[in-house]
C-alpha cells in the first residue's frame, strides 16, 4: 500500500524574490483588504498592521513579511491601496496574514520537506516554519507553520 503524502499548498511571494507556502488545510479564506479600512492599534509589535472588520468580527492583521524579518510591505509603500490577506484559523482564533502577491495552488510531497534550522533561518523565525521544499528550479520554497504563527509568543501576549 502506497501512502499518499501529497498535500495542496498556497504559494505566495515573500520579500522580493523568495517563495513561501501555507497548507490549504490551515487556510479559511483569502481576501483583498483595502489599507484604508485597517484600523491601527497602538503599542503593538511593528508587524501588527491593525484590525479589520471581517464578517462582522474583528480580524487581527499582521504583516507576515515584517514578522519574518523582511521589509514591511504595508509601511514602505504609498503605492499600495489594497493587499492580500490569508485568513488562518485554529480553535476559534483567526488571524489575517498580509502578503505581497499570491502565486498558485501547488501540490507538494509532505515527506520531501526539509527541516528548518538556524543555519538557514534566523532564530527568531525558524520556529514559525515547518521547513522548506526544493522547487523544480532548485529554489528554496519556505513552508510556514500557520499554527506556530497563530500561537507565536510575541503575538499571543497581545491577543
Amino acid at each position: 500500500m502506497v501512502l499518499d503524502t501529497e498535500q495542496k499548498f498556497l504559494t505566495f511571494q515573500l520579500g522580493t524574490k523568495d517563495a513561501a507556502v501555507l497548507s490549504l488545510a490551515n487556510i479559511t479564506e483569502v481576501l483583498q483588504v483595502s489599507l484604508s479600512e485597517i484600523c491601527g492599534v497602538p503599542q503593538m509589535p511593528n508587524y501588527v498592521t491593525g484590525i479589520y472588520n471581517w464578517r462582522g468580527e474583528m480580524l487581527w492583521l499582521i504583516d507576515l513579511e515584517e514578522m519574518l524579518g523582511y521589509s514591511s510591505i504595508t509601511k514602505n509603500s504609498s503605492l499600495i491601496s489594497k493587499i492580500i490577506a490569508i485568513v488562518v484559523q485554529h480553535e476559534g482564533k483567526s488571524l489575517g496574514l498580509l502578503v505581497r502577491q499570491l502565486m498558485d495552488i501547488e501540490n507538494f510531497d509532505a515527506s520531501q520537506i526539509k527541516p528548518a534550522n538556524t543555519e538557514l533561518f534566523s532564530p527568531d523565525t525558524y520556529s514559525l516554519l515547518q521547513g522548506y521544499f526544493i522547487g523544480t528550479n532548485e529554489e528554496m520554497i519556505i513552508s510556514l507553520d500557520a499554527l506556530a504563527i497563530l500561537k507565536s509568543p510575541s503575538w499571543n501576549i497581545h491577543n
